[in-house]
This record gives C-alpha cells, structure tokens and sequence, in this order.
C-alpha cells in the first residue's frame, strides 16, 4: 500500500505542476478527497521526489496567495446567478 501512495503522490505532483491545480481540482480530477491530495503532495512527494516537491510547492503557494480573489469571484456569481466558474 506504501509504494501506491508514493506513487500517487508523483502523479499528483505532476499534475499540479504541469496545469497549475487547485488541491481540490486535482482531488476532482482524480476522485479522491482534497485531505488526501495535500498530504500526498505536502509529506509523501517531499521524501520521494524532492524537487518536483518544490515545483508543487511554489504552486501550492501561489494558490493560497490568490484563494481570497477565487472566493470573491465565486460569490459574484453567486448573487450574479450564474451556476458555474
């Protein structure tokens, strides 16, 4: 079960580094829990890849430096009416 996590945690990794994913996209994407994503990308991808750890990380950071606007536009549309982002 190990081995299927780390490997899961590289394929998550690349994933978020290559499109730029939220940790709750990437979750959707690959139908496991926003919970899980981190800690494979955080913890398990830092002992087992470290430098696509770092590109995950600087990605990670940029999308907690923007979640404040994401969640502004989500309520604009919200009380726009608009359904989807």
């Amino acid at each position: 079960m190990r081995e299927f996590a780390q490997d899961r945690a590289v394929q998550l990794g690349e994933f978020i580094a290559k499109t730029g994913a939220t940790v709750r996209a990437a979750g959707k994407m690959y139908g496991i829990s926003k919970s899980t994503v981190h800690k494979d990308v955080t913890e398990r991808l830092e002992q087992s890849d470290p430098q696509l750890y770092l590109r995950v990380k600087s990605v990670l950071d940029k999308n907690k430096s923007e979640r404040h606007i994401r969640g502004g536009m989500a309520t604009k549309r919200k009380y726009k009416g608009e359904n989807r982002p």
